[in-house]
């Protein structure tokens, strides 16, 4: 077993799990349609989390390349993980099973409540973004803080102006394709 291997076992856990969270949070909602009021944004960042997620795993393919791991580079790929496990977390309502009360399967106002935490974590993910670009795959340095910090900015804005969810979801989209056509 290669370096590169022992170390993606436990980052593929964490990113196994965050897909399956996500994953069972939507058959949640299908499970209960008739009570969800659903928002186009909403599910728009499910999917962009999704995205994140598989992206992630893919840039770990790419890490093959890298001969000597330090237990920095796994911690911060790890910590990464986590972050996007939070943000699949949040991205999305969740069912309590409270039918006297729905207000938590308001798509829209989820997003403008702990859907901007779950942007918070994307903020974190994107932190981690220079450090692989640059000490593990040897990117320039502008380019590798430049990307993230676009990224960052973004995750702030949502958190930071929860109005603006709609407008910044499709602005994050447009982000999401740009990283998965650098990094495909």
């Amino acid at each position: 077993m290669t370096q590169h291997e022992y170390v993606f076992i436990a980052i593929s856990v964490i990113l196994g799990l965050a897909l399956t969270r996500l994953l069972n949070s939507v058959a949640g909602l299908i499970r209960a349609h008739k009570r969800v009021s659903f928002h186009w944004a909403t599910a728009l960042w499910g999917v962009l989390i999704m995205l994140f997620i598989l992206q992630l795993w893919w840039v770990g393919w790419e890490l093959r390349s890298v001969t000597e791991w330090s237990i920095i580079d796994f911690f911060v790929l790890v910590i990464g993980s986590i972050f996007v496990y939070g943000a699949a977390e949040l991205a999305l309502p969740t069912e309590d099973y409270d039918i006297s009360n729905d207000s938590e399967l308001v798509f829209l106002a989820h997003s403008r409540s702990f859907g901007r935490l779950s942007a918070l974590s994307m903020l974190g993910y994107f932190c981690i973004g220079p450090h692989v670009n640059i000490t593990m795959f040897g990117n320039p340095p502008l380019l590798s803080f430049l990307f993230p910090a676009i990224g960052g900015s973004l995750m702030l804005l949502i958190a930071l102006r929860p109005a603006w969810f709609e407008f910044l979801s499709v602005v994050f989209a447009g982000y999401a394709i740009l990283i998965l056509y650098l990094t495909a």
